[in-house]
Parts: C-alpha cells; structure tokens; sequence
C-alpha cells in the first residue's frame, strides 16, 4: 500500500528525568544495546514500510545522530528515515505544542509523497506490531481513521484513555481517564464476555485527506481533541490489539519493563527473527566475564565482567564491572568509550563500576563513575532529586556522567 510512518520524538519527557536530561525520551537506551525510537521504525520497517519521517523537538542531538548514523538504506530505492525537526518558520514562530500540532507543521513535507495512508506513532513504546493487518481491516471497513486498541481491565482502565465501540467496532465515544466512575461502566467493550475496556495506544492510521481535514484547525493534540471531535462526523474504528504492548513514560516504567527482559520467557521476545529490532552496528569485541555468577541478564558488546553476581540486570554496550562487586535488578546502560579511548575525561574514579560494590534495584545512566565500595540502593530513601542521584518510586538512577566517589552510601 502506499503509506508512510510518521514517528513523534518531540516530547521533553519529564516523568523519565534524570534519563532525559541531555536527550530527548525516543533516545533512551533500552535492553543494553537499543534506543527506543528503535522499536517503531523496526516495527515500519518490518512491515514493509520504509518511508518513515521522525518529528523532533527537545533535546534531539543524540536521537538525530542515532537516526543518521544507524538508518541508511539503497541509493537506488525511495526508502527513508527522515528527521524533521521543529523550526520557526514565516508561517509559525511557535514550536510544536502538542502531537497533532507536530504533525499539522510538518503535512507539507510528507505531503509530498502523495500517500494514500499515513501511521502515526509515539516514539516511546515497546511492542510488536502487524501494521499490515491494521492497515488491512482499515481498508476493508472503508474507514477514514483507525486507532490501535489494547483491552485492559477495570483497575487499568480508569487511568487511560477509554474507547466505547459499537458492534462493528465503529468507535462511538471516547474519553480520557474516566476513572473508576459509573462512565467508566457505559465504556465496556462488547465482545468481551468478560469486563474489558478498550484503552487507545497512541497509534492511528489516517487517510490521508482525512487527516488533512481534521487538521485544519486549532487543535493540539490528537487524543484530547482530534479524535473526540472526529468520532461524531468522520468514520472512526478500532483495531484490537491483544500482544504485548508498554507505554514507557514513567522511571518505574521504564526499569520493570527492561528487566523484564531477562525473563526466561519474556512477553516482548527480541528473539523473534519476524519482528527484528534494527539498531546502529557497532564492531566491538565479545564481551567476557572473569569469575563473575550471572543469572537471568543481557549482556550486549564488549561488556568486562569480573564481578562476584550479577543477577536479573542488562549490561549495556563497554560495560565494565569490578572484581566483588554484587549488582541485582539494574538496568546498566554502558558507556560511549572505554577508559583510554577518552583523553579529555579527568577523574580519579574509572569508568563502569569499581571493587566490592553493592547495587540494586537501579538505571546506572551511560558513562557513570563508580569508585570501589560504593553501596547503591533505594531502601528507606523517599523519592527526590538529590546530589548525584535520583529516587523515583523505588528505583535510584545514577544520571549520565555522574562520578560516585569511593565509599559512598546512597
């Protein structure tokens, strides 16, 4: 079909600070070696869909460089991934103020392509997506738009954006985290014997003259007012999506689903050779472990591990980890460099993770320091911004480049 993906990237990401600090959320790294804008364009690209355009606002160096330097197709194809970023123009000095602003800015770029089909996606999710089949009911309905739905019980609907269907799957109503209230009740999907709710996933598939249509207003965001107005005039449906699927908007978020990874059998399988995950090549050297016990990780390249355990944990690119030292549920993100690589780096403490430390239930941030002895743990601290670290709902994160000195308790 003739279709395109557009990617949001522009976000600033706050509920995932400190990790969004110095770049946007699409650029976090995830399980070791991935970023997150990583998962759509590997789920476009999958899907036989490779002309992709990605819209980028706040902190976006990184992720652009990521783009460039990872997403290179034929000379001789008319496959893409293009980045556009938020720019004042004649026509607009703001920058963009919500997704549907993002993508009402930027029509005129990809209007170029003439599709007949335009999939919008966030840049902030794990899943793995058939967008040919959605695409396919789409089409068969004769619907103007189509939005990605994941079923979700009483206790999770209440907090989500909630979509009440007829029984054609037509969506009739739709409203935004309706909370554990009577109107919650009049929104339980229909084919479900069970009490089910349809809870929107931020992913839509427009005409695209549709989308062109709806466009030509004032609104900022698709799900607070795009989609709401256009349910009453326009042919809405709902695709139902029954695999895995997680919004990464939160710190807790983000960690339970990283290691949820090191699952034996873990729900987002990045084993499956048909939903393959594309990320940058790096030529590193295999990774090696020296006496350390390691259970239930991921472990990417070029890791050195001469710790005592490490236990339910990723260990990012150039991780390095010192002799004794215990690490249990932590997210480690690695390193751009190794120790000698970097000659403008001036700091006592070496890169990785020192001698004889204690660390759990933690994000290590790329390039952290960590002197010998260092205890890290979120036990008995409340949650709060303090030197050198953060506490978010029972998970401490080490920012990015932070130096830990020796001996220290956090």
């Amino acid at each position: 079909m003739n279709v395109i993906g557009v990617i949001l990237g522009g976000g600033a990401g706050t509920r995932l600070q400190p990790l969004t600090t110095e770049r946007s959320k699409p650029a976090v790294p995830i399980a070791g070696k991935y970023r997150l804008v990583d998962i759509p364009i590997s789920n476009c690209i999958n899907n036989e869909i490779k002309r992709i355009y990605v819209l980028t606002q706040f902190n976006s160096e990184s992720l652009h460089r990521h783009i460039q330097t990872t997403y290179r197709f034929d000379s001789f194809s008319r496959s893409f991934v293009r980045i556009l970023a938020a720019q004042q123009t004649p026509d607009g000095e703001k920058w963009y103020t919500g997704t549907a602003d993002a993508v009402r800015k930027t029509l005129v770029h990809y209007a170029e392509e003439r599709p007949d089909y335009v999939v919008i996606l966030s840049g902030d999710q794990l899943y793995a997506m058939d967008f040919n089949t959605m695409l396919e009911d789409h089409v068969s309905r004769g619907a103007e738009v189509t939005i990605a739905t994941k079923p979700t019980d009483r206790g999770d609907a209440g907090s989500l954006g909630i979509l009440q269907v007829d029984a054609n799957s037509r969506i009739i109503n739709f409203v935004e985290k309706p909370g554990d209230t009577p109107e919650l009740t009049q929104l339980r999907a229909p084919m479900y014997e069970d009490e089910r709710y349809l809870a929107s996933m931020g992913i839509y598939i427009f005409n695209t003259e549709t989308l062109k249509r709806l466009l030509d207003s004032d609104d900022q965001d698709f799900g607070k007012e795009v989609i709401p107005k256009a349910i009453h005039d326009t042919k809405v449906y709902s695709h139902i999506y029954e695999g895995y699927w997680r919004d990464i908007g939160t710190i807790r978020n983000f960690w339970e689903s990283s290691l949820q990874l090191t699952d034996d059998m873990p729900e987002f399988n990045l084993y499956d050779l048909h939903h393959r995950i594309y990320t940058r090549m790096r030529f590193l050297p295999p990774s090696k472990v020296l006496g350390c016990v390691v259970n239930h990780c991921l472990l990417t390249e070029g890791c050195i591990l001469s710790g005592r355990e490490v236990t339910r944990s990723i260990v990012g690119i150039r991780g390095v980890i010192g002799q004794g030292t215990v690490m249990r549920n932590t997210v480690m993100m690695g390193a751009d460099f190794y120790e000698n690589e970097n000659t403008d780096v001036k700091s006592d403490v070496c890169l990785g993770i020192g001698r004889d430390c204690y660390i759990e239930d933690a994000i290590i941030d790329k390039n952290a320091r960590i002197g010998d002895r260092v205890v890290i743990s979120p036990k008995e601290k409340k949650d709060g911004v303090y030197e050198n670290y953060t506490v978010s709902d029972g998970v401490i994160v080490v920012p990015k480049g932070a130096v830990i000195p020796p001996d220290t308790v956090l």
